[in-house]
């Protein structure tokens, strides 16, 4: 029996419709997913720049609340010993008094608290900072640890040094009192080695050495995420705003070793 030929037309057709509109549904679900894609993509950036903005808003409100510390300690509190030591020292108070030496020795007190006071003011006071380098902050903050006799120190600059941008050198010097003060905290080292390195094509390399008993790295970057572990997030954080590397080697009794590297083209 011979068959009508409108019946394969329609058939050809039928079909050939019915895969243009496969492929149409298949295109029109290509595209949907791209475009949603490329929406999480945007959110993420957006949540990306919210976050850093936000991180760089509450270290600059940090910064300016250290500073005006500094500046209250050292007009108010600075000012205040300066004139109690004054007012001992115009005590007319014979040498062979029996209270001379006592006089003496709160003298001396007095002296030591207001040296101390005034190297704090000094690192804590961001403008210092950035007049006098990296490497001079540094190098005083070591200094003024080790004249604690809590830890000695040995440091050491390598390469032409060059002048970082004022908040990456800022950063750069809280990162580091962050990791000294880890040290000084729980590490119990005795023993605490900086280097700076000013590297070819403007990279620069921070590394902190210390011989205290070490800690396990991977639970400590787990607890960076608790309130434990403020001080290491504090030190993650800055980096990422800077687009500074870090590296952290350690093990439970061999010392800890931190390696904060700054390239140019992450500037």
């Amino acid at each position: 029996m011979q068959q009508d030929p409108n019946i394969y037309i329609i058939t050809i057709l039928g079909i050939i419709l019915g895969l243009l509109l496969v492929g149409f549904i298949i295109a029109m679900m290509f595209l949907y997913k791209r475009r949603q894609e490329r929406q999480e993509q945007e959110m993420e950036k957006v949540k990306d720049m919210y976050e850093r903005e936000t991180l760089r808003s509450q270290l600059e409100i940090q910064e300016n609340t250290l500073k005006s510390i500094s500046q209250e300690l050292h007009d108010n509190i600075g000012q205040m010993l300066s004139v109690v030591k004054l007012t001992l020292s115009a005590l007319p108070i014979e040498k062979d008094h029996p209270s001379r030496e006592l006089v003496n020795h709160s003298q001396q007190v007095l002296n030591k608290a207001i040296f101390d006071l005034s190297d704090l003011t000094k690192s804590l006071h961001t403008d210092r900072i950035t007049d006098v380098g990296l490497s001079d902050s540094i190098r005083f903050e070591l200094l003024t640890v080790k004249n604690t006799g809590l830890i000695q120190s040995q440091f050491s600059v390598t390469g032409t040094e060059e002048q970082l941008p004022e908040q990456k050198a800022i950063f750069l010097f809280r990162m580091f009192q962050e990791i000294l003060n880890n040290i000084l905290k729980h590490a119990k080292a005795t023993q605490v080695s900086v280097s700076l390195s000013y590297l070819k094509e403007h990279t620069f390399v921070m590394k902190v050495e210390d011989n205290g008993i070490g800690f396990n790295v991977a639970e400590k970057k787990a607890s960076a995420s608790s309130s434990k572990g403020v001080g290491l997030k504090s030190i993650f954080n800055r980096a990422k705003l800077i687009g500074a590397d870090i590296s952290i080697d350690s093990e439970p009794g061999k010392g800890t070793k931190i390696i904060v590297q700054l390239k140019p083209s992450q500037e």
